[in-house]
């Protein structure tokens, strides 16, 4: 079990350390998504290898037809369901197996903060989440990493101690304007001279 005071870690790092085109896709992924380092996207992908392994073990044992992986199966798929992870209806082991390290990092808690628009940006939100600004439903949540179920994606709000609660915040006043203001449209470019060679 080990001593408490030295928890077990939650993630697995690469093999080589070293190669050029996985870290550039790493960096890509820590930019869109707002990571803080490199060790949060190397325990989604350790979220994402566990999922993956369980599919692939069950699809082992359902060639033998038995009852218990059948039912691991179902168990698995519904709960990867409610995780927003594979869409409602009738997902399969090979819909597990497809997934990617992004579908996870999708439905991280300070992907989706930002993605409703209640932080004007990933390291805001990341920090707003960390001192406590947001519940979802009556729970304070303080951990980016939080994976959000489906059925609380409309129950993520301000926290009613937070001062951004207010309505009337200038922070929320500015959002709501970013919000709502159109992107300009780009001027057409002249059109060149009858005689101009670029014609």
């Amino acid at each position: 079990m080990g001593d408490p005071k030295f928890l077990r870690r939650t993630y697995d790092t690469p093999k080589h350390p070293w190669e050029a085109a996985r870290m550039e896709e790493e960096r890509k992924l820590l930019d869109r998504y707002g990571l803080k380092n490199k060790r949060e996207l190397w325990k989604a992908q350790s979220i994402l290898r566990g999922f993956r392994g369980q599919a692939r073990e069950l699809q082992a044992r359902l060639r033998t037809g038995g009852a218990q992986a059948q039912r691991e199966t179902d168990q698995l798929l519904a709960r990867l369901t409610r995780l927003g992870l594979l869409s409602v209806g009738t997902p399969t082991l090979d819909d597990v197996l497809a997934l990617t390290t992004e579908d996870i990092l999708r439905r991280r808690f300070q992907t989706i903060v930002l993605g409703r628009g209640l932080a004007p940006t990933a390291d805001s939100a990341r920090q707003w989440i960390v001192h406590g600004h947001f519940v979802v439903g009556d729970h304070r949540v303080t951990r980016p990493g939080y994976l959000v179920r489906l059925d609380e994606d409309g129950q993520i709000g301000y926290a009613t101690t937070s001062p951004y609660s207010d309505e009337e915040h200038p922070v929320r006043v500015a959002l709501r304007e970013r919000l709502t203001a159109k992107p300009s449209a780009p001027e057409p470019a002249a059109m060149p001279a009858e005689g101009d060679p670029r014609r």
